[in-house]
């Protein structure tokens, strides 16, 4: 049984040894006023006791709040249903298969898998923030057949049997069944029945759950690493120096120890003493001719306490004190608060002061690094045609780049058009066009088409509406911001999603032949959900007449390969939009639907229900080859646009990083087009600045694409990128003080990043002012990342 308690994790091996260090010279200078023979005098060594005892309280107490932030976690404690109640137990307490109540705002004691919640339908709200960093909260369902265990009597006689992985460290799978006793039948489970450790409970009352991991086995203590050594380079090269001064310590006194044990061996002649003046008839003296190994070993201590002033020990507590006045600096500093928030700076630690001069490089994501991560629908394609008059941030800065006055022209049209039609604000949703709005799009050519992309907006999601009692507004919590702005739009354009239950959504519809609101339920048989390998979103629904539809929304790149060549006819129309919106800085999805035939929907189930089943190690890949059958022949509704604005004051801050010499890497999946564009839009690219582009999107390389040989696709492209990088780095070296600016494409960073072309990669890189990374997976920046951290400094959001 493997039990919820975490161990304390002490410091290196390296600081350890330092300790003990500190701790032999303590003792030493101790020694100095003890009334020991060898050591009476040698009190000129006392003060190291105070320069040693401050820098040893220092590390205890930061040893110490560690130890009790341990001791905190293991004694919180939770309600487990044990002899028919429920009961208050410490964590450390808690067993795998204990059922466990959890309460509003509290964390989650262990890896559970939810039973049912205080909600009819089983959901709940679940903040990650502490795993990975993300504020928005997720949503987990429970399967429905436990979702009737609603109140604590309904556990007396419950019984199940699950069985799930082994512990392992991955946060967004889980694999395993739950077979019910009274029903002998198993079910299958995934990641959206699991609540992990150190998730907290958001906006539900309470849930319950089984625990399935606790301890070192849960996930969140599986990606737990050693707390690293944060320690700066002056104070590791003073290390050195100073092992290298303690070892010349040692040896000076060994040799002296050795010198004076043979000198006074041989000091007695014929019954007399050469050195008669060191007095050997003293007692308390360790000058003794009779007995000379005693002698030379208390000539050791003696020689390591005279010579300890060659070891600069104060040296450490003179640093400390200079860090912690620059910690008590940077928190006071005026210039470092943040009013929005009302949050100053902090130094939660001192030990790396001098660092923040050294900065040279910074490894940046974009999305809420450099923009807010806060979606606005602003544009969209429907049946080839472009809908939406907003204008970016970076149309502007494009605008102002090739100083043309045809946007600002617009723009202030825009701001006319606002004004004119009297609208407040509404978060998510930036979208303009009459043509579209207040029910107007009845009257399109494409009616049909717009009404279908619009019901697919309300549907194809994982979000869960609250509505306000009082007033009767309803909000969206979501699992990105991107889906809220896509049901806050479909909401505005008059499809609103109003309720979600177990069964399926619920939809106020405009009908188009009457003009009136209409309510439409809507059964959900499957959703095949989103993940970076898939890049692709699907929800399985079947209408009040009957029909079953599968809707997509995802990448266009996955997309364009899924469509129906027959029924897709304005897919070059929709494409060109893209691509201008992709200009424009806007992140895009592809929509796309089919209705679905009983006997292939059938079939598809049938695989996808063993798949789900399945506790095998390829259950992953099961799932996605049966949602792999499904996904194809679709018709093209249209794509979305929608804005991730910059943060404000990211240009001002970029531009003075540059002039301060710092360079910036950036980590994007955008398209190289809408990158670049936004590398200028916030100063990354700056005028003048020659630019280096790496990229496998050459005609020689598309055509070996075509011919489907993989052997002769690595081959050429790693030969094309080495060739690029070499070219580069040539044209810097034949440069002056030109600035320039490394521009490379996902593909070709994957043979950019190969042990054998990496270093000439890192080279051209750092050369450069500015690197931006486009069409990059989240793999890809992990490797640039763990790759280049001994050269730069991330800086990843969230963990700013």
């Amino acid at each position: 049984t493997k039990y919820s308690a975490v161990t304390f994790i002490p410091k290196s091996l390296f600081e350890q040894f330092r300790r003990v260090a500190n701790i032999y010279f303590l003792v030493v200078a101790c020694l100095s006023y003890t009334p020991i023979a060898p050591f009476r005098g040698a009190t000129a060594v006392g003060p190291l006791v105070l320069v040693l005892l401050v820098t040893m309280v220092k590390e205890a107490i930061e040893d110490w709040r560690r130890k009790q932030q341990d001791i905190e976690v293991n004694n919180r404690k939770t309600k487990v249903f044990q002899d028919g109640a429920f009961r208050h137990t410490k964590w450390t307490k808690l067993r795998v298969g204990d059922v466990v109540k959890v309460e509003k705002d509290e964390f989650f004691p262990a890896d559970l898998v939810l039973l049912s919640s205080s909600y009819d339908d089983a959901i709940c709200y679940v903040e990650t923030m502490n795993l990975d960093g993300e504020t928005n909260l997720k949503l987990k369902q429970s399967l429905d057949v436990t979702s009737r265990l609603q109140d604590d009597d309904s556990f007396r006689g419950f019984g199940a049997v699950i069985r799930c992985e082994d512990p392992n460290a991955n946060l967004y799978s889980f694999v395993g069944n739950i077979e019910i006793e009274e029903q002998q039948q198993q079910y299958p489970l995934s990641p959206q029945q699991l609540l992990l450790r150190d998730s907290k409970l958001r906006n539900t009352e309470y849930v319950y759950g089984v625990v399935v991991f606790t301890g070192h086995d849960t996930k969140v203590m599986q990606n737990a690493t050693s707390a690293p050594s944060k320690r700066s380079k002056i104070e590791k090269k003073m290390d050195g120096a100073i092992y290298v001064l303690m070892s010349i310590l040692v040896l000076i006194s060994v040799i002296g120890s050795v010198v004076f044990g043979l000198a006074t061996k041989h000091d007695l002649v014929d019954g007399r003493m050469k050195r008669w003046y060191l007095r050997p008839d003293n007692p308390d003296n360790i000058y003794d001719p009779n007995n000379p190994a005693v002698s030379a070993a208390l000539h050791f201590f003696t020689a390591m306490i005279l010579y300890g002033y060659f070891i600069p020990i104060s040296l450490y507590v003179s640093i400390e004190l200079v860090k912690l006045l620059q910690a008590l600096f940077i928190n006071s500093d005026i210039h470092m608060y943040h009013e929005e928030s009302d949050t100053p700076a902090h130094a939660r630690t001192s030990n790396l002061n001098e660092e923040l001069g050294q900065v040279y490089t910074i490894l940046t994501d974009k999305t809420g690094t450099l923009t807010c991560n806060s979606m606005e629908f602003i544009k969209c394609s429907i049946a080839g045609t472009a809908y939406g008059r907003g204008i970016t941030e970076v149309e502007k800065a494009m605008a102002k780049r090739n100083g043309s006055p045809v946007i600002s022209d617009f723009e202030l049209g825009v701001e006319d058009f606002h004004q004119s039609e009297g609208r407040s604000a509404i978060k998510g949703f930036n979208f303009r066009d009459e043509r579209v709005m207040d029910g107007n799009w009845v009257h399109q050519q494409h009616s049909g088409v717009i009404e279908m992309f619009f019901r697919l907006l309300a549907i194809c999601h994982t979000c869960i509406p609250e509505v306000d009692e009082v007033t009767g507004k309803i909000s969206y919590e979501a699992e990105s911001p991107d889906e809220a702005a896509f049901v806050v739009a479909a909401h505005e354009l008059g499809f609103t999603f109003y309720q979600r239950t177990q069964a399926g959504v619920y939809l106020h519809e405009l009908d188009p032949s009457s003009g009136e609101q209409v309510d439409r339920f809507y059964k959900v048989l499957h959703v095949l959900e989103f993940s970076s390998a898939r890049r692709r979103m699907s929800v399985i629904v079947k209408d009040e007449e009957g029909k079953t539809f599968i809707f997509s929304k995802g990448a266009d790149s996955i997309m364009y390969e899924r469509l129906s060549n027959s029924e897709s006819t304005y897919s070059e129309a929709t494409q060109k939009h893209i691509n201008d919106y992709a200009d424009a800085g806007l992140r895009t999805l592809v929509l796309a639907y089919r209705q679905l035939e009983e006997i292939e929907y059938a079939k598809f189930e049938r695989k996808f229900t063993a798949a789900k089943n399945s506790v095998s190690a390829d259950r992953d890949e099961l799932i996605d080859e049966a949602a792999d059958l499904i996904e194809r022949d679709l018709i093209l509704l249209g794509a979305t646009a929608v804005e991730d604005k910059l943060q404000k004051g990211v240009p001002d801050c970029i531009d003075k990083l540059a002039k301060a010499g710092i360079k910036i890497w950036v980590l994007t999946g955008d398209k190289m087009e809408t990158a670049i564009n936004i590398g200028y839009a916030c100063s990354l690219l700056r005028q003048g600045m020659k630019q280096i582009t790496i990229t496998l999107d050459t005609p020689d390389i598309i055509a070996l694409e075509k011919g489907g040989d993989k052997g002769a696709i690595n081959k050429a492209s790693k030969v094309s990128v080495v060739q690029q990088i070499n070219e580069g780095k040539k044209l810097i070296n034949a440069s002056g003080n030109e600035s320039f600016a490394l521009i490379i494409d996902g593909k070709s960073l994957t043979y950019a990043l190969k042990d054998d072309t990496k270093a000439a990669f890192l080279d051209l890189a750092i050369a450069c002012g500015s690197v931006i990374c486009c069409r990059s997976s989240p793999k890809q920046k992990a490797l640039v990342s763990s790759n280049f951290t001994s050269e730069l400094i991330v800086f990843f959001h969230p963990r700013k």
